[in-house]
């Protein structure tokens, strides 16, 4: 069974870009859910069962990085794996964000790069998305 996915960008073009790289980079979908911001990301999670969030930094009512930290702050949302998608980044900024378990990648990216970060934030192998192997449950434990 493929991944639920959230996209998380204000930008309808950049969230299209994403949702096409994912088609491509071999990751088995499920269903692809949008968000402009982190306040509508957060509505839609309580609607959806998501295996991962793509989140930009730079968003009008609430930030990525203030989402990220919901997201950590939540029971059921701690664990759920993140990717921030973003064109600026820091060291000392993206070290922060993986302090708090994040992966990060730069825009503009490759379905490769993508796909690879993807690996790490899930903590899967090429061999456990061909046998359909995933780490995450295709659902949420009741």
């Amino acid at each position: 069974m493929g991944l639920n996915v959230l996209v998380v960008d204000d930008s309808a073009v950049m969230r299209a870009m994403i949702e096409k790289t994912l088609q491509i980079c071999g990751i088995p979908i499920n269903q692809i859910y949008y968000a402009g911001n982190g306040v509508d990301a957060l509505a839609e999670l309580d609607k959806n069962w998501m295996d991962l969030a793509l989140i930009d930094i730079n968003m009008p009512v609430m930030t990525g990085e203030e989402l990220l930290s919901q997201l950590r702050k939540s029971d059921a949302m701690s664990d759920l794996p993140v990717i921030i998608v973003s064109t600026e980044g820091s060291m000392k900024r993206i070290a922060a964000l993986r302090q708090q378990g994040a992966e990060f990648v730069h825009k503009p990216f490759t379905p490769e790069i993508l796909r690879d970060s993807i690996f790490r934030v899930m903590g899967l192998t090429e061999d456990d998305i061909l046998s359909g192997r995933q780490t995450v449950a295709d659902g949420p434990d009741f």
